[in-house]
């Protein structure tokens, strides 16, 4: 009997150590006074390792430009690069999603006066978004993160300025 219960035991040790790994959800509630709405346009692009993280499949999930475009609305942020594609992020989400064959869970919210997006693909490779306010809401901070399968870490820093009339 002790055997049998040593063995189901195990069992299930190593079923919950292979059971992939999943993103707690993020908050929804917009943080008073927090509106990142605006035309923004690249100031510059320090500590880049873009080349590294285009490797890894849940790059596909990056979106970057010389400048974008944020709308906030009651319950969710577009994000326009280049004004090419818009992203959508609807606050407090947690949700899959795809591109070609490369599905990720996604979910964003509000950690303090930051908004953040989390992507993680079915091989463990993790990606951070994280935008916030700076020089009284003249500048616009986001802070990616891109970590592979194999643990390697990648960062990105972008500072953009709101431009005139954004």
């Amino acid at each position: 009997m002790k055997t049998l219960i040593m063995v189901v035991c195990a069992a299930l040790l190593l079923q919950g150590c292979g059971s992939a790994q999943k993103l707690a959800s993020r908050p929804a509630a917009v943080p008073a006074g927090i509106d990142l709405s605006g035309q923004w346009v690249l100031q510059s692009n320090a500590g880049s390792n873009q080349r590294a993280a285009r490797e890894t499949a849940v790059y596909a999930f990056f979106e970057s430009g010389k400048s974008v475009k944020i709308t906030q609305t009651k319950h969710g942020l577009f994000l326009s690069f280049d004004r090419s594609v818009v992203e959508e992020y609807r606050f407090g989400e947690n949700r899959t999603v795809s591109i070609g064959e490369v599905s990720a869970q996604r979910v964003s919210g509000w950690a303090g006066d930051s908004y953040v997006i989390e992507t993680l693909d079915d091989d463990g490779a993790h990606l951070i978004d994280t935008y916030r306010l700076a020089n009284d809401g003249q500048s616009l901070e986001r802070s990616v993160s891109i970590r592979s399968k194999n643990r390697q870490q990648m960062s990105i820093t972008q500072k953009f300025d709101r431009t005139i009339g954004g």
